[in-house]
């Protein structure tokens, strides 16, 4: 059996506050394999984001350990750790966070540059992005020019910059229509068939569960 590209291996998160302590994840044991397709499903304050940071290598568990390519990311230094998230992992946020004094073009470039990529590979690398999402008349826009779903294809076509193994997507049309909506699922699920690229999706909606053949229930910190 191949390793899984993820494994998180009795994860606790646990926030101290004064003297109250906060469990929001309890013992999480899960293994994303290469080219799944996984929706993490959950309602509000289950511990889905946090879940989403742990499976991102975003932040580190306070007890139990988080492998990246079978690396413990507790082990590895600040630096090493973002160049393997910046290489491996692409984001896609429900608040698109895409940086608004920026156009659709240099959003998209902007982590090519953390890798040290030339400007010139960075600029054909995004134009044929986003023209892969319809959005070649759109590359000068900036965020505040452009509709919701189109925001969020720029934000996918950002996550795709460093050609990663996995997209991790936090409530990803959980600010669009559902028609909008069900078109970013539709790309997400062509980057996995067509791609190979590993998926995993938070969100609290369960029409977004159908889209995938694996489903993770998370409640109260663990998963059910």
């Amino acid at each position: 059996m191949p390793e899984p590209i993820i494994k998180l291996e009795n994860v606790w998160k646990i926030y101290q506050f004064d003297k109250v302590e906060l469990a929001v994840l309890k013992g999480v044991t899960l293994d994303i394999n290469q080219g799944a397709f996984i929706v993490i499903l959950g309602p509000s304050g289950s511990g889905k984001s946090t879940l989403l940071n742990m499976l991102g290598c975003l932040d580190l568990p306070s007890k139990g350990k988080v492998f990246l390519d079978g690396q413990d990311i507790s082990r590895m230094s600040e630096d090493a750790l973002a160049q393997a998230r910046g290489q491996k992992i692409g984001f896609v946020f429900q608040q698109f966070n895409l940086l608004q004094n920026l156009n659709a073009l240099e959003n998209v470039m902007l982590p090519m540059i953390f890798q040290g990529r030339p400007e010139a590979e960075r600029k054909k690398r995004a134009q044929s992005l986003l023209a892969s999402l319809g959005l070649q008349d759109r590359v000068l826009h900036r965020p505040s020019e452009l509709s919701g779903g189109e925001q969020q294809r720029i934000a996918i076509a950002r996550a795709l910059a460093n050609n990663p193994e996995i997209i991790v997507a936090d409530e990803p049309t959980g600010n669009l229509d559902s028609m909008t909506g069900q078109k970013i699922m539709e790309i997400l699920i062509d980057l996995h068939k067509n791609e190979r690229k590993t998926i995993v999706v938070v969100t609290h909606d369960p029409i977004i569960a159908d889209y995938s053949n694996q489903v993770v229930h998370i409640k109260d910190g663990q998963i059910i």
